[in-house]
């Protein structure tokens, strides 16, 4: 399990460059995401948890372009390249507000299964993000009450559970909600670095 921390551990964690350990990002490497926006801040409550999103790394050596592969609050499914991410998050011209972790699962997935779930992800692309589902997720968990289907909608911790769920790679899933938390908190997930 990737060691549990909280708000002041995750900013006291020395970042590496993103052009440091750009040429040993992996497809299928995940990325855990504290934001500090508010509807991050609002993850972060409902799910008690220091994480408010989670992606996956997709690495196109053809292209030469390291992406991750999300689903984002009012845009759904995407893929957008990481360094973007980290310079000009949606277009304002500055970094995503928050701290950004790399994770791998140990002991490593083949690439095969890896590569299986990133196209699986891909196959997703522009399927909505669930809006709502943040909200249900809290009421689940208040009310001790399980989700009682899937829908075509996606929140990140979804997308990343249902890719790896394809290609044969289990997380634990509690019935009410799966977060970025419960991820994180899986024994095979392991801390590479801190990006900026």
């Amino acid at each position: 399990m990737a060691e549990p921390l909280t708000i002041p551990e995750l900013s006291s964690r020395p970042p590496v460059s993103y052009e440091e350990i750009r040429s040993s990002l992996r497809t299928g490497d995940l990325v855990f995401c504290s934001g500090t926006y508010f509807f991050s801040k609002l993850i972060r409550r409902f799910t008690r948890s220091v994480w408010s999103h989670v992606g996956m790394i997709y690495r196109d050596d053809y292209l030469d372009r390291i992406f991750i592969l999300e689903s984002e609050t009012m845009i759904g499914v995407r893929i957008a390249p990481l360094s973007k991410y980290l310079r000009d998050y949606h277009g304002r011209r500055k970094p995503y507000r928050g701290r950004m972790f790399v994770a791998e699962l140990e002991p490593g997935a083949s690439p095969e299964a890896l590569k299986q779930a990133v196209s699986f992800g891909m196959d997703q692309l522009t399927k909505p993000y669930d809006n709502w589902e943040i909200l249900r997720i809290a009421v689940r968990i208040a009310f001790g009450i399980g989700r009682k289907s899937r829908d075509r909608k996606y929140i990140c911790s979804e997308l990343v559970y249902e890719a790896f769920h394809k290609a044969g790679i289990e997380f634990p899933y509690n019935n009410r909600s799966i977060s970025p938390d419960d991820l994180w908190k899986d024994p095979r997930v392991k801390v590479r670095f801190r990006i900026h």
